[in-house]
């Protein structure tokens, strides 16, 4: 009787526990690219590396924002500091660099019955650069129309 009343009927006998995530996301979300959660972040490796990420960028090989004064006090989600950062051809190419090993991994993720993914980006204090590349990766993937968010974890130290 009570499964007669059922909207949806799943045997996971014999499912292993990635594939029963898998099925029940497929289930529940008409996107399966709204089934996986991606967060862009940013900090300072001064403060410690965060947690829980599953991609770690080091972007410190760039030049720095905090050494030219009028941008010192500024952050990566300003644009002129933005505008610094990738007024070099280093910081472009690495971006590019990211964004296609980013574009390829959201399927494979899902297949593995994963529901986040999560990629920060870290530089010296975590008020630049590391936030202007989390940002630029987030509209990336926005305008993919991933399930994405983006946080700066040292962006008011």
């Amino acid at each position: 009787k009570i499964l007669s009343m059922a909207d949806y009927y799943l045997d996971t006998t014999n499912l292993a526990a990635a594939d029963c995530k898998r099925k029940v996301a497929e289930l529940l979300t008409e996107n399966q690219d709204l089934a996986l959660h991606i967060n862009c972040m940013s900090s300072g490796f001064k403060y410690g590396i965060p947690m829980d990420c599953d991609l770690v960028f080091d972007v410190r090989c760039l030049p720095n924002p905090f050494y030219v004064p009028e941008l010192k006090t500024r952050t990566g989600l300003e644009k002129p500091v933005s505008d610094y950062v990738f007024n070099f051809d280093e910081a472009n190419e690495l971006l590019k660099k990211i964004c296609d090993m980013v574009d390829f991994l959201p399927p494979l993720y899902v297949g593995e019955g994963k529901s986040q993914l999560t990629i920060a980006f870290g530089c010296t204090g975590g008020r630049h650069r590391s936030v202007s590349f989390a940002h630029r990766l987030y509209e990336h993937i926005k305008a993919q129309n991933y399930n994405v968010n983006e946080s700066h974890r040292d962006i008011t130290k």
